[in-house]
């Protein structure tokens, strides 16, 4: 079958490791389900995994992608949930949980295997494309708000970083679910989009804010961390999911995060009841991803180097190769 795979690791130049070609099908196994994928979405974990992060040269070559929507055996149309071992099911209870593509073949693929657990209806309400993009980024940042930050409608929300799939999909679930949402961006034209998604107001990375927020949604790291923990009324939320600028910030900020008794949140994906809420909520709201663009298979390449290059607002699709 074809696939977009990773043949290499590279840590400097990553896509000189992304190769496509034919790649074996998936062998039947017990507990475990084939889906016909019909789009995939691309992830920064895509381009992680490609300089090694979260993946052993020992499993090269890999099939990318965490996120997928497709038919399965019996016809139905269904969405994947991209956390393996994450109950046991599928693979025993002593396994640790891991992302498609860290032990598993991935998405970018004609085809993908996946405990049945881990397989969830579609709703009627969403294209195959808008469904793809829900697993990973959408779902990462439904925990974000609303498990972990503990958001209520009327509070107020930062997100750092609009064009991002992680910021995007906070910026659109918080306008849905009725917060006042504040983004920012280096990018003119990221926030004017930002702006049209529903955010009250977008300013330039740094800026001061007119009030002080609830909540930061945080996945730039370093370069705006001290930004977030200044923007916090006392007793908010920093929840953090990504680090793309880097990991280690300046200035940590820690006087005032006990001064004002901050919460700092670790955040990572979430659970398939969690999925299982957000596709019912996009489906019941029609809060809808944002779409960068949508590529063949064939064309992963091209994808991959506009994600890479930061230009995108949401998220690259891949289809199925007709």
């Amino acid at each position: 079958m074809f696939a977009a795979y990773a043949a290499r690791i590279d840590r400097d130049q990553p896509l000189n490791g992304l190769e496509l070609g034919d790649r074996p099908a998936p062998a039947p196994r017990p507990g475990w389900t084939t889906v016909n994928v019909k789009a995939a979405s691309l992830n920064h974990h895509d381009l992680w995994s490609l300089r090694g992060v979260g993946l052993a040269e020992d499993k090269l070559p890999m099939i990318l992608g965490c996120d997928a929507a497709g038919i399965d055996e019996d016809g139905n149309e269904v969405v994947l949930h991209s956390v393996i071992g994450q109950t046991g099911h599928g693979v025993g209870p002593k396994e640790p949980r891991s992302i498609l593509t860290e032990r598993y073949q991935g998405t970018f693929a004609e085809q993908v295997s996946v405990p049945t657990w881990n397989v969830l209806p579609k709703p009627a309400e969403l294209s195959f494309e808008e469904a793809a993009c829900l697993p990973t980024a959408w779902l990462t940042a439904y925990r974000m708000l609303f498990t972990n930050a503990g958001v209520r409608p009327g509070d107020s929300v930062l997100v750092q970083g609009a064009g991002g799939g992680v910021a995007t999909a906070a910026i659109a679930l918080g306008k849905a679910a009725g917060l006042r949402v504040f983004a920012t961006s280096r990018d003119e034209a990221k926030r004017k989009r930002a702006l049209e998604l529903g955010a009250v107001e977008a300013l330039e990375s740094g800026a001061r804010l007119p009030h002080r927020v609830d909540a930061v949604i945080e996945t730039v790291g370093a370069a705006t961390w001290s930004h977030s923990v200044k923007s916090l009324k006392p007793g908010g939320t920093l929840v953090i999911s990504g680090a793309t600028s880097g990991d280690r910030p300046p200035h940590a900020e820690l006087t005032r995060i006990f001064f004002l008794e901050l919460k700092v949140v670790g955040s990572t994906m979430g659970t398939k009841d969690e999925l299982e809420d957000l596709l019912s909520f996009c489906a019941a709201t029609g809060v809808r991803p944002v779409i960068d663009e949508v590529l063949p298979l064939d064309r992963a390449r091209e994808g991959f180097e506009r994600m890479e290059s930061g230009e995108l607002f949401g998220k690259v699709v891949l289809t199925a190769v007709s």
